[in-house]
């Protein structure tokens, strides 16, 4: 393997790997000896005014990222042009995106940073692994905007950057079929690099930290019954409401 050395053998052939048993078995472990754990550990009660914005500013921000992710990584390149996007239209889309889904996020990340610093029981409420957590995600954040906001200027003033589609998405798609394509990341440019073993470090911290309600969905709320409230008023009158309000909403 021309170019590939022991580096590159350990890190994107072996770490993936690792990070992957790391995630699995750090779900199964939390559900079965921490499942009263697995929650955001909300604090609302102590402060909900920054919390407004910050989250759904940083949750909707997230969604548009890990879906440019999503696109990035597993959709291959002959398959966008099969579809008739060239390779500039798919360009400027996705770093125009990334852009305003990368500001979004970072700055409902800070807002929720802010609050939680500021704010005196939320800021008690936080452990250790919440605080390393913090860092992580705000580095997986930063390199991923700054590595779009980089290339994005480099594209605007008429120079030519290097497709992650040819280097890091094959490599990621390569993984699956226990297959990785070393030569492929070993080519990769060095902000590519670094955003991926950050987010390596992320995922492998997941499972461990609030970001495990990642893996939870309140799929039964759906289709739950109305809560049901009485009433201690004496009067018949509030009596007979008590009465009607007993039946199954479903």
């Amino acid at each position: 393997m021309n170019g590939i050395g022991p580096l590159d053998l350990i890190l994107w052939g072996v770490l993936p790997y690792a990070v992957l048993v790391i995630v699995v078995g750090g779900l199964v472990w939390r559900y079965r000896y921490d499942r009263f754990g697995w929650t955001t550990r909300s604090s609302e009660l102590y402060e909900s005014r920054l919390l407004r914005i910050g989250s759904p500013l940083f949750h909707v921000g997230l969604l548009f990222v890990i879906l440019g992710h999503v696109v990035g990584l597993l959709v291959p390149e002959g398959w966008t042009r099969a579809l008739g996007v060239s390779d500039a239209v798919y360009h400027v889309t996705a770093l125009s995106l990334g852009l305003v889904a990368g500001v979004c996020t970072l700055g409902g990340i800070t807002l929720l940073i802010w609050r939680r610093r500021t704010t005196g029981p939320v800021f008690s409420a936080t452990t250790r692994n919440d605080k390393l957590m913090y860092v992580v995600l705000v580095l997986a954040i930063l390199t991923g905007l700054g590595m779009t906001t980089y290339f994005a200027g480099v594209e605007l003033a008429g120079g030519h950057t290097q497709d992650y589609r040819r280097t890091v998405s094959p490599w990621f798609r390569s993984i699956w079929i226990l297959r990785p394509d070393l030569a492929a990341m070993a080519a990769a440019e060095a902000p590519y690099k670094l955003h991926a073993l950050v987010g390596l470090g992320l995922f492998a911290l997941l499972p461990f930290t609030r970001l495990v309600h990642a893996f939870s969905a309140p799929v039964g709320y759906l289709f739950r019954p109305y809560v049901v409230y009485r009433t201690r008023d004496p009067h018949p009158a509030a009596a007979g409401q008590a009465e009607r309000s007993t039946r199954r909403g479903w």
